[in-house]
């Protein structure tokens, strides 16, 4: 792994991240190294299940509607009984989920265990980032959160390159593993990581909770922004492995791509999150964006593995300059004792954009073509940047108001090493 001088071990903000922190970092490592339920739904609905892309689009959907509703669910409970609880609940339901889905054929029973899955299994995300910012002071925030997606992509990316040779033989085995790094990482937390809710936060009624989320301008802005970023990145559930397909290009060689992207982000993660850590979010976001629909807009030219390798390192960029900042942003614009909620309504974008990216390619693609898909996707990166270059005024403006401490916090952050 590459690393620059801010970011190796020894240097002072990665000694001030607690051992708690690198409990959970672990963890996540742990369970990413074999998450493949997402990446390979699609495929083993069509492929392996015999149901056509619209149809198959339409199960993968339920997976992003159960991500939607996790969000408020897995938030509230964060806030209310607490990260360690939230986070072991639903490892241990996505594993018994996930397990289901492998062994089962019939499609009412996919689409009720795909949800569920998504509903009970995604409920440990917006704990686990809560637990992160309660971890970690506001200074060190983003770089807590650009290790956190480093150690998500490192796992991924070793899982998906075994999963290249495993996909071709047996789909089910790649699920079944999925299913034991989630009771491996349930493990873990139990045992290694202490409670981390603030001792003194209040709790407010999950409904009344949510509605100050809502109320709250700026964030909502942020995460209707987020959705349409999110939208076009899951094109790789379903829009990227059928087109790759349409071209004779099989599983094996989606799962490398997939690599790729994971791999690319171990390696630019630390090189470039030093610099980007100490520029405005608002243009770094614009950047994300923009990137993001250039990556998969290039599919227009489809057909050759030099284009799709190409694509994926320009949406590889794409979340390294935006990702964690995003993360960070949603930590900082949390009152303490909403940050799991805050967090709640941050895992909803993932699931909007797990529910409509595969309706979206499934239909597109099934009635217009791929150059509809590719080209849609372009145009929606270019409005969703210029939608954060507007934004970002108002959202400066709010951060300029937190307490002194957290200002001070900051200034630290965007330092130079």
């Amino acid at each position: 792994m590459a690393r620059s001088a801010s970011d190796t071990p020894g240097s002072d903000t990665l000694a001030r991240l607690p051992a708690a922190f690198w409990m959970l970092w672990a963890g996540l490592l742990v369970n990413r190294s074999a998450t493949f339920v997402v990446a390979f739904l699609g495929l083993y609905l069509v492929r392996d299940r015999g149901l056509s892309p619209a149809s198959a689009g339409q199960v993968v959907g339920l997976y992003g509607l159960g991500a939607l509703l996790s969000g408020p669910l897995g938030g509230a409970l964060a806030d209310r009984f607490g990260r360690k609880p939230t986070m072991v609940l639903g490892l241990l339901a996505s594993a018994a989920a996930v397990t289901g889905l492998a062994l089962t054929s019939a499609p009412s029973l996919l689409a009720a265990l795909t949800f569920v899955a998504s509903l009970l299994g995604d409920t440990y995300r917006p704990a686990a980032h809560a637990a992160v910012a309660d971890l970690v002071a506001p200074g060190a925030r983003r770089r807590a959160f650009g290790l956190v997606y480093w150690a998500v992509n490192l796992g991924m990316a070793i899982g998906l390159l075994a999963a290249g040779i495993v996909a071709e033989r047996s789909l089910l085995a790649l699920f079944l593993a999925d299913a034991g790094t989630s009771l491996l990482c349930a493990g873990l937390v139990l045992a290694l990581v202490p409670e981390t809710r603030p001792a003194g936060a209040g709790h407010e009624p999950a409904f009344a909770g949510m509605v100050r989320v809502l109320r709250d301008r700026t964030y909502v802005t942020l995460l209707a922004l987020t959705v349409g970023t999110l939208t076009i990145f899951c094109q790789w559930q379903l829009g990227l492995p059928l087109d790759l397909a349409a071209h004779g290009i099989g599983p094996s060689i989606f799962a490398w791509l997939m690599a790729l992207n994971c791999g690319g982000v171990v390696v630019l993660q630390p090189l470039l999150g030093p610099h980007l850590r100490r520029l405005d979010s608002g243009p770094l976001l614009a950047a994300s964006a923009l990137l993001m629909g250039l990556g998969f807009g290039l599919n227009l030219l489809g057909g050759h593995l030099a284009v799709y390798v190409a694509g994926t390192l320009l949406w590889t960029l794409a979340e390294v300059v935006g990702f964690p900042t995003t993360s960070a942003l949603v930590a900082d614009l949390a009152p303490p004792e909403l940050r799991g909620r805050y967090q709640g309504a941050y895992s909803m974008t993932w699931g909007a954009a797990l529910m409509l990216s595969p309706l979206i390619a499934g239909a597109t693609l099934e009635h217009f073509g791929a150059t509809a898909l590719w080209a849609g996707c372009l145009a929606v990166g270019a409005v969703v940047a210029v939608g954060h270059l507007v934004a970002a005024g108002p959202r400066r403006q709010r951060l300029s108001v937190m307490a002194p401490e957290e200002v001070a916090a900051r200034e630290d952050e965007a330092a130079p090493a």
